[in-house]
């Protein structure tokens, strides 16, 4: 079932073998794609569809100090040597469009506030190019600042669509500010964008309904974590949030609902999956610790269309044919996840 072909959005992939979004940190203080990223991705071509690592929509975003941007003519021509020698492969390729939102550290963007739906910061320090310091207090969006917002969500999609992606995936997991609007263990705000979790996912909706109408339904997928306590985040009841979004993203006719599955760190624990599967119509993509085998009976099962692999990925550039032969593979090497340069990155060997 991992080998046939699905239909995605306008794209026909070959295999239902993504590569899951993965920050690597490769581009610079500069935010600036460059030729080694492109040679990453293109070793990767063989999946059915390459999601790449988030990608700042506006300047002075950053909460990975080196992550790449779209917001600039010259990110975008960066870009264009991914994506040029990712198709020259083969290979489909959608960008992660993203806002760090309370993320955002003021010592990595030049010392402009982070925002979000609250001025609660994440918990803990974080690791900034002043040392480790602890998470800023955020300035809390107001409903006049939210179409700023989404304006440059439709620019990142345009601009990505300039750069030669087949599409965008819009980041609303992991504790950024999408997701930051999303969950009422953060949101706790009592105007137009919090309360109910109509309101809560209104900055989402608002962004899909732009982006949609700018690039195609068919070149937009999202990402949710209704599980994920990543940056200090939980919801009082996951399963009815992942139910009412699941039903609702149908209206807006999306290329995929990629759904990570999981907690990172177990703190909520519950099956989302199946809710999902249940009231989505779409292509819904599982993520988070699948092995071939797992993925293989879920697609079999009806319980998903196709998986995401992460670090699996990331230490096997060509784990399609891994996969096919049930060939060993590769460890992932942790300590280079985010270190500057090939190691660790474009070095893995094999088959």
């Amino acid at each position: 079932m991992l080998f046939n072909p699905l239909q995605v959005g306008r794209l026909t992939l070959a295999n239902r073998i993504l590569l899951a979004p993965l920050t690597r940190t490769r581009a610079g203080m500069e935010h600036l794609p460059n030729d080694l990223m492109a040679e990453y991705y293109a070793q990767r071509a063989t999946g059915g569809l390459l999601i790449t690592e988030c990608t700042m929509v506006l300047p002075n975003t950053s909460a990975f100090v080196a992550e790449p941007g779209i917001y600039s003519a010259e990110q975008i021509e960066g870009w264009k040597k991914t994506t040029s020698a990712v198709h020259a492969k083969g290979g489909r390729i959608f960008l992660q469009i993203w806002h760090g939102g309370r993320a955002a550290h003021p010592d990595m963007n030049a010392g402009q506030a982070s925002v979000s739906s609250t001025a609660v910061p994440i918990e803990g320090d974080v690791h900034t190019p002043n040392g480790k310091v602890p998470n800023a207090p955020a300035h809390v969006l107001t409903e006049a600042e939210i179409p700023t917002i989404v304006a440059a969500f439709v620019q990142g999609a345009k601009n990505a669509i300039e750069a030669g992606f087949d599409g965008v995936e819009v980041h609303g997991a992991n504790g950024y500010l999408i997701d930051q609007f999303l969950r009422d263990g953060v949101n706790q705000r009592t105007d137009g964008y919090g309360g109910s979790m109509e309101k809560r996912a209104r900055l989402l909706f608002e962004v899909l309904t732009a982006v949609t109408a700018a690039i195609g339904a068919d070149r937009v997928g999202v990402r949710l974590s209704p599980l994920n306590s990543y940056n200090s985040m939980i919801d009082s009841d996951p399963i009815a949030l992942t139910r009412f979004l699941a039903d609702r993203l149908n209206a807006f006719n999306l290329a995929y609902l990629h759904l990570m599955r999981a907690d990172f760190f177990g703190v909520q624990k519950a099956d989302v999956i199946p809710v999902a599967r249940e009231k989505y119509t779409g292509v819904l993509i599982g993520n988070m610790g699948y092995t071939p085998e797992e993925a293989e009976q879920a697609i079999k099962d009806c319980a998903l269309d196709a998986v995401a692999f992460g670090t699996p990925f990331l230490a096997n550039p060509d784990l399609p044919a891994r996969i096919k032969a049930g060939a060993a593979l590769n460890s992932p090497d942790a300590s280079t996840f985010y270190t500057p340069g090939a190691k660790g990155y474009t070095d893995y060997p094999t088959l």
